[in-house]
């Protein structure tokens, strides 16, 4: 594989998973208690930095602050959940990765595995398809 390509395949990657924490930005800011008149200062100082990761791949931290933020949803928004990807969880790794039951996990290692043989062959991988086909969603 050419390091353009390489680095497109990785490019897309990287972009699918911001728009899904994009998304789930734009859905936590219609729910309570971010929509409240009277929000505490914690929810605000929350959501800023919820808002702060969709915006800010690029930083050294971004995966730990990525499993902290996600982290703080299951422990204080447990109502978020439902509006949370679950390519998250994977993504972000580490903690995160205790929210996922391991049936979920090996189907999320075997798209990895796909995604990075295809790289290793030189053949172009859409990581959106090839998870559409593994969840059973085509």
């Amino acid at each position: 594989m050419s390091a353009s390509a390489k680095t497109s395949d990785d490019t897309h990657y990287q972009e699918y998973h911001q728009r899904l924490l994009r998304d789930f930005v734009r859905q936590v800011q219609q729910q309570p208690p971010f929509v409240l008149d009277e929000c505490e200062a914690e929810h605000r100082e929350f959501l800023e930095r919820l808002e702060t990761l969709s915006r800010s791949s690029e930083s050294d931290n971004f995966l730990f602050e990525g499993q902290e933020v996600l982290s703080r949803v299951v422990a204080a928004y447990p109502h978020l959940m439902p509006l949370l990807h679950r390519d998250l969880l994977w993504f972000f790794g580490g903690d995160c990765l205790h929210y996922m039951p391991d049936e979920e996990i090996a189907r999320f290692q075997t798209l990895d595995e796909r995604r990075h043989e295809a790289a290793a062959k030189g053949e172009a991988f859409s990581y959106e398809s090839e998870r559409a086909k593994l969840f059973g969603l085509h």
